[in-house]
């Protein structure tokens, strides 16, 4: 029988579609049966890699109750009941290991993604600085693999599921390396919103030295 990877009971505050709290919170199995709406973040991180700049994606959980063995931004959270987006930070330690404090990140945009039972108010945020990618540590129960794809290859990759090569994390015991992968774009956690695309066009000015401007999807 395979683990799950979250706590079905989880509590989780509800929302109206504009973002307007309810007042009232509900299991996490209870709200993704319902289609209620809850607050999740993503936070888009990348790293250096053969003096290049990479984006960086987890390959989901098996275990997961949404897009099960999927690629996704490298981070991605719900909000608990009571818990602001600040202290949902947490969830780049749990899933690669990656500590990030209100000053490691640059909000770039809100997305409402609709679906048939789970919809989502998404805080988007992307990482100031490149990490190292071999400090990563990966938590088995959340995430199964990490890779990264130069920014160069990734706008194809995000918008057409294209193929690219990029590098995966390999983790022994307490080694690291990267080695040579293909990213295979048609294995992202579906999004016909432009979701993607609008990250990728405010990271690219964002590692340009620019200012990106804030956006809202949906």
């Amino acid at each position: 029988m395979m683990t799950k990877a979250q706590d079905e009971h989880e509590l989780f505050d509800l929302y109206t579609r504009a973002g307007a709290p309810l007042g009232r919170s509900k299991a996490r199995g209870r709200v993704h049966r319902d289609g209620d709406w809850h607050r999740s973040l993503h936070i888009w991180v990348w790293a250096t890699v053969n003096g290049a700049p990479h984006l960086i994606f987890q390959r989901r959980s098996a275990g997961k109750d949404t897009y099960p063995g999927a690629l996704d931004v490298a981070v991605t959270g719900h909000l608990r009941a009571g818990e602001s987006v600040t202290e949902t930070l947490r969830e780049a330690e749990e899933e690669i290991g990656l500590r990030l404090g209100p000053g490691d990140v640059v909000r770039l945009g809100l997305r409402r993604r609709e679906g048939v039972c789970d919809n989502e108010l998404q805080d988007i945020f992307a990482a100031v600085a490149p990490v190292k990618m071999e400090a990563l540590r990966p938590s088995p129960a959340e995430v199964e693999e990490v890779v990264a794809v130069p920014l160069a290859a990734a706008e194809e990759v995000l918008r057409d599921g294209a193929e690219a090569m990029g590098v995966m994390l390999v983790v022994e015991g307490d080694e690291a390396r990267l080695v040579e992968a293909l990213i295979r774009g048609w294995e992202l956690v579906p999004s016909r919103d432009g979701y993607y695309q609008r990250a990728h066009a405010s990271l690219a000015v964002m590692l340009s030295g620019g200012k990106a401007e804030a956006w809202e999807i949906g």
